[in-house]
């Protein structure tokens, strides 16, 4: 068996919060857990507001939601890591070496980052694939498609994807968050973004509220939801 790396060893010896905490055994049960204890009455959609229901998937008519091409992922909710998995795994040695099922198998970092519940949201599952591994940013190019009333934009020519206003603050927090914890990357031009976005998108009582739950289930809360 591979021995660990020194980054992983360094990031474990460095998060004693996170050796004692309960965190979900799978993205399985991350899932489960984040459907049953946090949005069990909180149903909607973190990017488009859209209400839903697990089963039934999103109410797109009733939240103005258009299509863009792909009906069936539209119909269903899936669950969006905020900082993308790619975003995390791609500066491990295990996700250079085997991808994402290495990583799961042999990288206790990666494995908490994966399942952490601070970075796991509801979304409509078009909207989910369309950001895939995008990065975060404003677009202004005419190519930007806008889904109906939901006021999330995506852009496959610039490879960028902009989230609504009243999401913006939680994505910065929530970066700063997995930053801080796992040792991720963030860039510049990311970093800009962020510093700014929090003032426009100051913490509310659903973020407290969701930061709560999370830490109940998993022992650690994100500091910078206050």
């Amino acid at each position: 068996m591979r021995l660990p790396t020194i980054i992983t060893i360094t990031l474990l010896a460095m998060l004693p919060s996170l050796a004692g905490a309960e965190f979900p055994s799978s993205f399985s049960a991350a899932k489960r857990l984040a459907e049953q204890e946090i949005y069990h009455d909180r149903e909607l959609t973190f990017y488009c507001q859209c209400a839903f229901d697990f089963e039934e998937g999103p109410e797109l008519a009733n939240c103005g939601y258009e299509v863009r091409k792909q009906q069936e992922r539209a119909s269903r909710i899936e669950w969006e890591h905020v900082v993308p998995a790619y975003d995390f795994g791609r500066q491990r040695q295990c996700w250079q070496e085997g991808g994402r099922d290495l990583c799961r198998s042999d990288d206790e970092v990666f494995r908490r980052a994966e399942v952490d519940l601070h970075n796991l949201v509801p979304s409509v599952g078009e909207v989910n694939g369309d950001r895939s591994n995008l990065r975060y940013g404003m677009l202004t190019g005419s190519d930007a498609y806008q889904y109906g009333q939901c006021q999330a934009q995506v852009s496959f020519e610039v490879d960028a994807f902009q989230p609504p206003a009243y999401v913006r603050g939680d994505i910065a927090r929530t970066y700063w968050y997995m930053r801080d914890t796992y040792g991720i990357r963030i860039s510049r031009q990311q970093q800009q973004l962020f510093n700014a976005w929090p003032n426009q998108d100051p913490v509310d009582r659903w973020e407290r509220e969701r930061n709560r739950w999370i830490t109940a289930i998993q022992s650690n809360s994100n500091p910078y939801v206050k």
